[in-house]
């Protein structure tokens, strides 16, 4: 069901941080025109740690009347409280998500066994199919293999979005989930890298301002055209590190203001791009034909 360019949607706002609903719907129809595979809202690209508990739902359910079935839409409902985590997650399985990602609980620092009943609790009390989300240079926790191979054995957690940083993580993941397990990268610069190692997509950062670019790079991918794959994460290289220049959002957003998709607005305490940015932003979007 999950595989392939699955865009981690920036939530567009107006310069005093309210969310700007006609851009979000654009900006999700340009997704599904471009042939991006998959979408999540409110993952952490979304900014979901600012926006309020019914700002956060309301982007979903926009983001899934938008879809409207078109491609798979993975609602981010995680939270560091396991309570806040299966309302979230129940709310959007009632309005159609297809499946929800759930970060590992951040600033708590869990244990691996907390971890378990953290998921479990959200997995017992909730129907529809779960992605965990390990990103611990966010959170300070790190979900581990063993854990994540304990949590693939119940039949609503179905794969996980890997962003440790460490490659490897991929294949000691495979071996203690099986084939079946869904492995996507969250390091956009480690994709093909991942993608060698069995992960079979991404949920991207760089797919919000290169949708065209990065479905192409994994349809290459996954179907068996590794050079042409090669070719196109050699020009896609230099966005994803510009767009981490800043802690993301921040340049992401930035792009696409360029580009004409949005307004400037970001929540504080992130800050627009920094002007001593903004060039080098513009040189490596043109070279890639995006300005």
């Amino acid at each position: 069901m999950l595989k392939g360019s699955i865009v981690a949607l920036v939530t567009p706002m107006h310069a005093n941080g309210d969310v700007d609903w006609s851009a979000l719907e654009s900006l999700i129809q340009w997704h599904l025109d471009a042939g991006t595979h998959g979408i999540v809202p409110m993952g952490t690209t979304g900014e979901s740690a600012t926006l309020d508990t019914d700002e956060h739902l309301a982007v979903i359910k926009r983001t899934i009347e938008v879809v409207a079935g078109q491609v798979p839409v993975v609602a981010g409902t995680g939270s560091n409280s396991t309570a806040e985590a299966i309302h979230q997650t129940r709310e959007a399985q009632a309005a159609g998500a297809d499946a929800c990602l759930l970060v590992t609980p951040y600033y708590n620092k869990p244990t691996q066994e907390g971890l378990i009943r953290h998921y479990e609790s959200i997995a017992a009390a909730t129907d529809g199919p779960l992605v965990l989300y390990n990103v611990p240079p966010r959170t300070a926790c790190d979900m581990l293999p063993q854990t994540v191979g304990a949590l693939a054995s119940n039949p609503s957690i179905i794969g996980i979005k890997e962003a440790c940083g460490d490659i490897e993580r991929v294949s000691r993941i495979r071996e203690q989930t099986g084939t079946d397990f869904v492995i996507l990268s969250g390091e956009d610069a480690q994709t093909l890298q991942m993608l060698d190692r069995s992960a079979v997509g991404t949920i991207s950062v760089t797919a919000n301002v290169l949708p065209e670019l990065m479905a192409a790079f994994c349809d290459n991918y996954l179907q068996g055209d590794k050079s042409g794959a090669q070719a196109l994460d050699a020009q896609l290289q230099p966005v994803h590190e510009i767009l981490f220049i800043e802690p993301s959002p921040t340049a992401s957003k930035w792009a696409l203001h360029m580009m004409g998709k949005i307004e400037t607005g970001i929540r504080l305490p992130l800050l627009p791009l920094s002007a001593g940015h903004h060039d080098e932003l513009r040189r490596r979007l043109e070279a890639v034909g995006a300005l």
